[in-house]
């Protein structure tokens, strides 16, 4: 798998992994902040694994991912 994926509708999908997930609540915190990065169509955090796809129109940049991470109180790792 690759860290970051460009699809036929013009979206890249981009995989983190992020350390302190532990349930429902945290996925929802972590999803909520990177949605509200410009650009991003959708995301999906998964607390069992610690992994967030993220879709969006364009490449994000890592810092705005990571500061969103940060401010829902979690660890951006790094891409999967």
């Amino acid at each position: 798998m690759t860290a970051q994926t460009d699809t036929t509708q013009g979206s890249v999908t981009t995989v983190y992994k992020v350390s302190g997930m532990s349930c429902g609540h945290c996925e929802g915190a972590v999803s909520g902040e990177i949605s509200e990065i410009p650009g991003v169509a959708s995301v999906q955090a998964v607390a069992a694994t610690g992994e967030v796809t993220v879709v969006s129109g364009a490449a994000l940049d890592d810092a705005a991912v990571r500061a969103a991470v940060d401010e829902a109180g979690f660890e951006l790792v790094g891409r999967v």
